[in-house]
């Protein structure tokens, strides 16, 4: 079992952009790197074979609250762990849960010992610790596990937001014991990162920053953003964070974002990124290409028999034609959803690996300029 490590390897010299190697016990991942979501141990609509081959996705999120809820830890200790349930033997990260938590507002209480909630599944009542959570993020198996935080609503009273960070903090305290007095399972290396909190107040920002850094994980997240505040304010606040981050660790953005969201950041030092975007916009018949943003199901797509997408390395984006893909939207085929699913998480995956490149020529500053206006584009 070896701890992750990360080997920074270029920076931008006009940004704060960077590439980057993180080594795990599951392989290794080429920063920036984006991370599809495979909420309940599935990426929707995209199975594991697809993901690895048509995607390139070189990690996945699983989700610690679904995952708990079902199949449930007893069944995924009985298969060996999430890796050996649904058949990805590449890197998988854990989120804590706790944004799920919260997001139940009229169904849970906060208290210092941890939240009780109701599962939305069937009433039932259920208790998250900061301890129980990690053991839980131990059994399902992630070669990263996220650190049990809360995360304040946008907008936060700034007495709201800073009982939240400290509550956070010591929860994280909390959390770094817990795995310190328990082994890893499985035989691999499972790695904790740390959440900077505080919404959108400065002083608590970098006073959260300061004291994640302290902990000297070896990788930090930033939470709390991209929960409806105006973009400029994510940016701003990204941005905060990083100047009082490790340069020698890899940085997550979580839950962020459309792909200029995905560049700007990665310009302002970020390493990692996750969404959701990709897959439920597609499933909705929106497809991010590289020329700009196409809503599958307009007429105008109904004799376009062009590729979806020529520039990705992917043979769905290639072999489809839009107007195959809107007549599935249309006549409500389930291999619609699939096609534009695959497609836009490639994309994402061509994206990040195009920065990555970009990055490496020195030239990702004017490459991300045009790239933010193009992907902008409504065709």
């Amino acid at each position: 079992m070896a701890v992750l490590q990360f080997q920074l390897e270029q920076t931008d010299s006009q940004s704060k952009a960077r590439t980057g190697k993180i080594t795990t016990d599951h392989g290794e991942i080429l920063t920036p790197i984006f991370m599809p979501v495979g909420t309940v141990g599935s990426v929707k609509a995209v199975n594991q074979q697809q993901l690895k081959e048509e995607v390139k996705a070189q990690i996945i999120l699983g989700n610690t609250y679904h995952l708990y809820l079902r199949p449930g830890i007893e069944v995924l200790e009985a298969a060996g762990g999430l890796h050996l349930f649904n058949g990805w033997h590449k890197p998988i990260l854990t989120d804590s849960g706790g944004y799920q938590v919260f997001s139940l507002a009229a169904n849970r209480k906060i208290k210092e010992e941890g939240v009780i909630f109701q599962s939305h599944i069937d009433g039932s009542k259920h208790m998250f610790s900061p301890e129980n959570v990690m053991d839980i993020e131990r059994s399902i198996g992630a070669d990263i596990i996220m650190a049990f935080d809360e995360c304040p609503p946008y907008p936060s009273e700034y007495i709201y937001a800073k009982k939240s960070m400290e509550l956070t903090h010591r929860w994280l305290d909390r959390c770094v014991n817990r795995l310190a007095e328990t082994p890893d399972k499985y035989g691999y290396s499972q790695n904790l990162f740390p959440i900077v909190q505080g919404s959108t107040f400065k002083d608590l920002r970098i006073a959260s920053s300061q004291y994640i850094a302290s902990k000297n994980a070896v990788g930090n997240a930033i939470g709390g953003l991209s929960v409806g505040e105006p973009e400029e304010m994510m940016y701003e606040f990204t941005e905060l964070c990083c100047e009082h981050l490790p340069t020698d660790k890899p940085r997550y953005l979580m839950g962020v974002g459309n792909p200029w969201n995905i560049l700007e950041s990665i310009a302002l030092g970020i390493d990692m990124f996750d969404c959701v975007m990709p897959t439920r916009n597609g499933r909705n018949g929106m497809l991010f290409t590289s020329k700009g943003i196409i809503n599958i199901k307009n007429k105008k797509w109904a004799k376009d028999f062009s590729p979806i997408d020529i520039d990705l390395n992917c043979a769905t984006s290639n072999y489809y034609s839009k107007a195959y893909l809107r007549h599935l939207f249309v006549a409500n085929e389930i291999l619609g959803l699939q096609i534009a699913s695959i497609h836009n998480l490639s994309f994402y995956l061509w994206l990040v690996t195009e920065a990555r490149t970009q990055i490496q020529a020195g030239n990702f500053s004017s490459w991300k300029a045009q790239m933010v206006q193009q992907l902008k584009t409504r065709l």
